[in-house]
């Protein structure tokens, strides 16, 4: 299993934030195992903790805000898409302002901060969350299409297209979390020129210079807007026909791609658990990434409010095979109801029986629509708990097993012939002076058909005599 990971010594970033303007120190703090990500305002009365988790979302307009206790902070996305793309689990992040910096936007540098703090393994394993069925989400005035499908690693593909034909359609992914760091973190929040003005105008991105995002020019400027623009970011701002303003150097050629990737990383890190996924996204932005975080989520509770799904392997290799239960236990055919023994620990067992029409039972027991007795199955689940407590002694062919109780008996689905049925026996409390108490559940096809608790003792006889068994 993977284990959990946090900082080793805390480490901070300074700068201003891109919507507010206001100048932040983030200050990214080790945590303790099954911690998560949580934010602290800790310029607010009672340094107000805030929970990285989709529930507390408040805003997606240009940013991913969350709000928790009063308190509220902003723009999360880069940062936290640097801890996922670090695989760091568990981090305490300080605020002394409502906004994350937008540093260059993007999340190379929280990357360069948090690896300058170096990872810590901590003892708990990482409990990742592997999607087994389809999800989907459709925004149809937006245009947004988002599909999880099941994959043994975190994977994502991103088309954007803006109806632009400067940008025109572009495509990025993102084969594994480890291409994160190199692939994706440098690539910066892009914005369009004409979007640009209409958020100085409503009084926006009071924190947005050159120096922190992609500015694409896809329509004619005018002269009196250029001396705007110039005059706000006091700036020599240059527009060389169609392209990216002042001929910023892109890191990639389709970073904007890239970069609503990034923002996917990060928006997604709010399910709060690593994921093992193949996320397809269409045209995404905020808004759907929070929306498909949050169906996630919720497939994540439903699936966790279920009872475990066995799934049991029927032809890998047994522990033991009939001729060493035979040496084990003393009942022999007819009376001997397990073939094998596929797992036995020191509180746990997985024993397994094939049913043929074969079976003595058969003859007298609805012979012309045979069914498999429950007192046989309950039988064959205490054979299965008596190798459990004779493991437990070295000379085993020297006790006898008897029962002492049996509760709670549920025959749930008939068992027939042609059907293998396994056994899956936990202790329900230890072993003391040979008395083991255990409850069980057979299955066939993976699905419950008998379960049942039961008590046994086992008593060492002097001469017990029992037949021989072939030999191997």
């Amino acid at each position: 299993m993977d284990k959990q990971h946090t900082l080793k010594s805390p480490v901070s970033v300074s700068g201003v934030g891109l919507h507010t303007g206001k100048f932040t120190t983030i200050t990214f703090k080790p945590a303790p195992e099954n911690h998560g990500f949580k934010f602290q305002r800790i310029d607010l009365d009672g340094k107000p903790i805030i929970d990285a988790d989709v529930d507390n979302v408040v805003d997606t307009a240009r940013g991913t805000s969350l709000e928790q206790n009063g308190a509220r902070v902003s723009t999360t996305e880069h940062a936290l898409g640097a801890l996922v793309g670090l695989e760091i689990d568990n981090v305490l992040i300080e605020l002394d302002g409502p906004e994350v910096p937008i540093m260059d936007g993007s999340s190379w540098p929280f990357i360069q901060a948090i690896e300058k703090a170096g990872r810590q393994e901590q003892n708990a394993d990482r409990e990742y969350y592997i999607l087994k069925e389809n999800l989907t989400y459709e925004d149809p005035v937006k245009k947004v299409e988002m599909l999880a499908v099941p994959q043994d690693d975190y994977r994502i593909t991103v088309m954007v297209d803006y109806n632009s034909d400067l940008l025109g359609t572009q495509h990025a992914s993102m084969y594994n979390i480890h291409q994160f760091k190199d692939e994706i973190s440098r690539c910066r929040t892009f914005v369009f020129l004409h979007e640009l003005e209409a958020l100085l105008k409503h009084n926006l991105i009071k924190g947005g210079d050159l120096n922190n995002a992609i500015v694409l020019v896809d329509k004619p400027i005018s002269d009196e807007t250029l001396k705007h623009l110039r005059s706000v970011f006091h700036s020599d701002v240059e527009v060389k026909g169609r392209g990216v303003l002042n001929n910023t150097q892109l890191h990639f050629y389709n970073e904007p791609a890239r970069h609503k990737l990034l923002d996917i990383v990060g928006d997604l890190a709010l399910i709060g658990v690593p994921l093992k996924a193949h996320i397809l996204a269409a045209r995404p932005g905020h808004a759907g990434n929070v929306a498909f975080a949050k169906k996630i989520k919720e497939l994540i509770k439903k699936e966790r409010s279920k009872k475990p799904v066995f799934n049991y392997d029927i032809n890998k290799e047994p522990l033991y095979k009939i001729h060493d239960i035979m040496r084990m236990l003393p009942h022999r055919p007819p009376f001997l109801f397990i073939d094998k023994i596929m797992e036995l620990t020191s509180d746990s067992v997985v024993g397994l029986k094939n049913v043929t029409m074969n079976e003595d039972f058969f003859k007298g027991h609805f012979p012309g629509n045979p069914v498999m007795p429950g007192v046989i199955l309950v039988e064959a689940m205490a054979q299965t708990g008596g190798i459990l407590v004779l493991s437990t002694v070295p000379d085993p062919e020297n006790y006898l097993t008897f029962f002492m109780k049996i509760d709670n008996v549920k025959f749930k689905q008939k068992v027939l012939p042609g059907d293998t049925v396994v056994f899956d026996l936990k202790l329900l409390t230890p072993i003391r002076r040979g008395i083991c108490h255990m409850g069980g559940v057979a299955y066939v096809n993976n699905k419950p058909v008998m379960e049942a608790e039961m008590m046994a003792q086992i008593v060492k006889v002097k001469n017990i005599t029992k037949p021989v068994a072939v030999s191997a």
